[in-house]
């Protein structure tokens, strides 16, 4: 069964509703950690991370139109609402703000300190995005991707999608470890789509899937945020003994988190 695409137009409502509203405190202290000490610096021209970049977003243009764009293009909203959906296969109940508003919230304030050190380094570095490098087609359009008080394109790496959803991976693998695999499959495949987006390069994602690990690993000692996620951790237990309608589409999403994005790698040929 194919997902259905969210329209362009969903897209920027949903993203103008979620910039509209003050996200929650974090957990560190603003100057606590500094995960540029921990990422690659961004690839510059003549890096052979570079041209590998270049070559992954065209080669994945060839997947518009497919089932996994789909997915992609519906990876775009980040709001709690969406997020809860996207995951809710991955742990095996129907997750919404009403049901699971601990998770969100442990979610949503580990993403601030998250996306706070993706911010620094998107300044930091400021590599455009792939398709102001290289044509192609894009699931979300250059208007939606401005960044309007800079007045141009908003910054390629890292990723913050990708750090947001990796984010969250973390965040819902520990408060249902025994989901831990299909919930971090989800979230690789969720970081994933903004390369099959054409949003970003394959640096990016993996920097900002870095940027997220690494920020969670001192998010995680805090006494605050284990408190959240044991709070978050007893909801989900409750909601997950209730006669709860299995999501729809699961088995149709797993394929498509299954389903390789990057081309294979080319073996060098055997030595003598």
């Amino acid at each position: 069964m194919k997902l259905r695409m969210v329209s362009a137009l969903a897209i920027a409502l949903g993203s103008v509703a979620y910039a509209q509203s003050a996200p929650p405190a974090g957990y560190l202290d603003i100057d606590e950690f500094d995960v540029m000490a921990v990422i690659e610096p961004a690839p510059r021209p003549g890096d052979p991370r570079y041209e590998a970049d270049r070559a992954i977003f065209r080669d994945t243009r060839s997947l518009a139109g497919s089932d996994r764009y789909a997915l992609a293009t519906n990876d775009v909203q980040t709001d709690a609402s969406a997020m809860l959906r996207d995951f809710s296969c991955a742990v095996g109940v129907t997750l919404t703000p009403d049901n699971a508003a601990q998770l969100a919230l442990v979610a949503q304030r580990a993403a601030t300190d998250t996306g706070a050190q993706v911010r620094r380094a998107k300044e930091a570095y400021r590599r455009e995005r792939p398709y102001v490098i290289d044509q192609g087609l894009t699931c979300q359009t250059p208007a939606e991707l401005f960044d309007v008080r800079a007045n141009r394109a908003s910054y390629d790496y890292p990723s913050g999608h990708s750090t947001w959803g990796w984010t969250w991976a973390l965040v819902l693998a520990g408060a249902v470890p025994d989901r831990a695999q299909q919930v971090l499959e989800r979230g690789r495949a969720y970081a994933e789509s903004r390369i099959v987006c054409g949003a970003h390069n394959q640096s990016a994602v993996e920097a900002g899937m870095l940027a997220a690990s690494a920020t969670m690993a001192l998010v995680q000692a805090k006494p605050a945020y284990l408190a959240d996620l044991a709070a978050a951790r007893e909801e989900l237990e409750a909601l997950r003994r209730e006669p709860t309608a299995r999501p729809a589409n699961c088995d149709a999403e797993a394929l498509l988190v299954a389903q390789p994005v990057l081309p294979p790698l080319v073996e060098s040929p055997a030595g003598p």
